[in-house]
């Protein structure tokens, strides 16, 4: 049986978690807090040099680290990665995008308001980060506003990497209600078979 190591309150980890619902694949959950510094020990660290979650143990006692990694190896012969060449280079491109434009920032502008006591230079680069985030909610409602899933016409493991951070984006500061294209979108993404919540084991 797959084991995920995972921390609750983690979009990246909530990925992995959604799709194995969604996949109805079995797995063992064990819950590491990371406030504690519990995925800097050496027992994890030898799972993961890198000290983060999710990490996936697979079958066979490898790890796999990296959510994107897990959501693409998971979905590899499923109907979440497609098999045409662009249409998988177009999820590609958006699980790039929400590593690179989005997580960055809308995800590190939820964790600093909630788990953090910010002083005023952290309050400025906030600021910084939160209008970054918006930008990168900009290119998904401008691209949302003609499709309904953000690649290959069909919901994916894309669709998956993004709705992570975006469905909690409230909780960073950011106002969903100034993107009406990607708030259908969010509605649509819960309404898919398997959907758990992020809380949800």
């Amino acid at each position: 049986m797959l084991r995920l190591y995972d921390y609750f309150d983690s979009g990246n980890g909530y990925k992995v978690r959604l799709l194995l619902h969604q996949l109805a694949i079995p797995f063992e959950l064990i819950e590491l807090d990371i406030m504690k510094g519990e995925t800097r020990t050496p027992a994890f660290l030898a799972k993961n040099p890198n000290g983060r979650i999710p990490t996936l143990e697979l079958e066979d006692g490898s790890f796999l680290a990296e959510s994107n990694a897990i959501l693409f190896y998971l979905g590899e012969g499923t109907a979440f990665l497609p098999e045409d060449r662009l249409a998988r280079a177009r999820v590609l491109q958006w699980m790039f995008f929400e590593q690179y434009s989005h997580e960055p920032y809308v995800a590190v502008a939820r964790f600093w308001l909630k788990h953090m006591d910010l002083d005023e230079r952290r309050r400025a680069e906030l600021a910084e980060r939160q209008d970054r985030g918006r930008a990168a909610l900009g290119v998904m409602e401008r691209h949302l506003a003609a499709h309904d899933f953000l690649a290959g016409g069909a919901y994916s493991i894309a669709d998956i990497a993004l709705y992570a951070y975006t469905h909690v984006a409230d909780e960073g500061g950011f106002d969903l209600a100034e993107f009406p294209a990607t708030g259908a979108w969010l509605e649509r993404v819960r309404g898919q078979p398997g959907h758990v919540q992020i809380t949800q084991r």
